[in-house]
This record gives structure tokens, C-alpha cells and sequence, in this order.
């Protein structure tokens, strides 16, 4: 064995000696940067578009509850959303406490609030689009930031209204905008729901629509869904966190396939707290 063979050999006891003394945490760290990822969970704040429906409900549906068809189960959608809230409502009533509080790094918070923010006669939901309602997005923003993890923006989906040549019609006012808006200067992955959803009614016409929103016998309802109409607006927002790579390819699955309306489920009551 020559000198220089001898001192690599030494060399290489040396190290594995100096490894084996290191601390254990330190050994832990190393073994965890090369442990499978954590799943994500995709939180949603919003009002009864995303909602979760119960029995007593049905066959409203919101998209929140068709949204996990279109995730991988890496993912985990925890539905915050509730009925009747605005961004003001939502914050004043601390919901978003609640959902900072289980927030993890590398989670998204995906916000979806506008209809309830032009309630212009109800004080504890309006807000205005230019004013309030853009302070209380940065509020969502900044609250996932603070948590590391990801702040994503939607714009509110629309409603079926068309006019008398069947075209669809805008009905949110100043909200998308706003919305678009804060998204831009505060570097927020933006989901044009409005956009995509006025389309997509546009496409199926003032008839068909009627087979996505709540119209049943004795209802209807031209802002809620019924399950095909979920499924679709889900499949959309799927798409669109595809699109703004907000997920991966690999988190999501389904996006072009039918959806049997047999997976909507709605709880057998609704919790009373909400």
C-alpha cells in the first residue's frame, strides 16, 4: 500500500468517525430533507357558492364539496366556507383565525368572497370594492404569508342571468376587478372564476344553465348550484390552480373526465355553529 493509498484511507475512517459523533438532531435533519413531502391541504374561504351543503339543503351543492374529485389525495381540501359571508363578515366573526391557526407551510389559502360584499343595506357584510373589500383581501393575503404558505385569489363565480337575446350578463359589479386588481400588485396567484363561469354559462345557453343552478320544483335559484353545476365550477377552479402552477401536474387528476353527480354527498345536518 503506497503513502497516498494509506491517507485516503485514513482520511475516509476520519470522516465516517466525525459523522457518526454528530449530534442526533442534526442526523434527523439530514434524514427528513430527503423524507416524502407532507401533504398539502387546500383550505378555501368563501360564502355558499363554496360551501358545504347538508341534507336538509340538497341538492344545493357548492363547489367545495366537488373540488377533491379533481385533486390528487395528496391534497387535502379543508371547505371553510360558509353561507351568507362576506370578507367583513368572514374576518369579523374570526373564521380566519381558525384557519391561520392550521395553516402549514407550503398549504394554500384560496379566497373567494364578493357576493355578499355588495349587500349595500346589510352593514355587517358590505364592503366597498375599492375600499374595504380590497383591505379585507390583503388581510387573507398577508395572513398565509405570515404562515408560509400560499395565498391564491378568485374572483366570485357568476350568477345565471342572461338577457332577453340569451346572453349571459355580468351581475358582481366592481368585485372582480377589485379582486384582479390586489392580486396584481400584491403578487397573488389570481383564479378568473368570473371570467370562466360567465363562458362557460355563455356556451350552454339560458336552458342547459338551469340544469347546473338550483331550480327544482318549488325553487329558483339562479346564484347557487345544483351537482352538475359544482362538479363544473370545481373542474374550473381545478384548472385554473393547474394553469397558475399553484399545484402540480401530479396534484391534480380527472380534469377532463365526467364526473358521476352519485359522488356529491351531503352530511345529515349541518353543524350549528355555522
Amino acid at each position: 500500500m503506497t503513502l497516498g493509498r494509506r491517507e485516503a484511507v485514513a482520511a475516509g475512517a476520519g470522516l465516517m468517525l466525525a459523522l457518526a459523533a454528530r449530534p442526533a438532531a442534526a442526523r434527523t435533519e439530514d434524514s427528513a430533507g430527503s423524507s416524502p413531502r407532507r401533504p398539502r391541504t387546500l383550505f378555501v374561504a368563501g360564502d355558499s357558492t363554496a360551501a358545504q351543503k347538508y341534507a336538509d339543503a340538497a341538492p344545493e351543492t357548492g363547489w367545495g364539496m366537488a373540488l377533491p374529485f379533481f385533486l390528487h389525495r395528496s391534497v387535502t381540501v379543508a371547505n371553510h366556507a360558509v353561507n351568507g359571508r362576506s370578507t367583513k363578515s368572514f374576518l369579523d366573526e374570526g373564521r380566519l383565525d381558525a384557519i391561520t391557526a392550521a395553516l402549514c407551510p407550503g398549504d394554500v389559502l384560496l379566497v373567494q368572497f364578493g357576493h355578499n360584499d355588495s349587500k349595500t343595506t346589510d352593514p355587517t357584510r358590505y364592503t366597498d370594492p375599492w375600499g374595504s373589500y380590497q383591505d379585507n383581501l390583503r388581510v387573507f393575503v398577508e395572513a398565509a404569508r405570515s404562515r408560509g404558505a400560499l395565498p391564491v385569489l378568485a374572483t366570485s363565480v357568476e350568477r345565471r342571468r342572461f338577457d332577453a337575446a340569451g346572453t349571459a350578463q355580468r351581475s358582481l359589479g366592481d368585485y372582480p376587478a377589485a379582486a384582479r386588481a390586489v392580486a396584481a400588485a400584491s403578487g397573488v396567484p389570481l383564479l378568473d372564476i368570473e371570467a370562466l363561469s360567465l363562458a362557460l354559462w355563455q356556451r350552454l345557453g339560458p336552458e342547459a344553465t338551469k340544469t347546473y343552478f338550483n331550480w327544482t320544483a318549488t325553487e329558483q335559484d339562479n346564484t347557487h348550484f345544483n351537482p352538475p353545476g359544482a362538479i363544473e365550477v370545481a373542474r374550473l377552479v381545478a384548472r385554473e390552480l393547474l394553469r397558475t402552477r399553484v399545484l402540480a401536474p401530479r396534484e391534480t387528476r380527472r380534469l377532463d373526465d365526467a364526473i358521476p353527480t352519485e359522488w356529491i354527498a351531503w352530511p345529515p345536518a349541518s353543524p350549528s355553529a355555522s
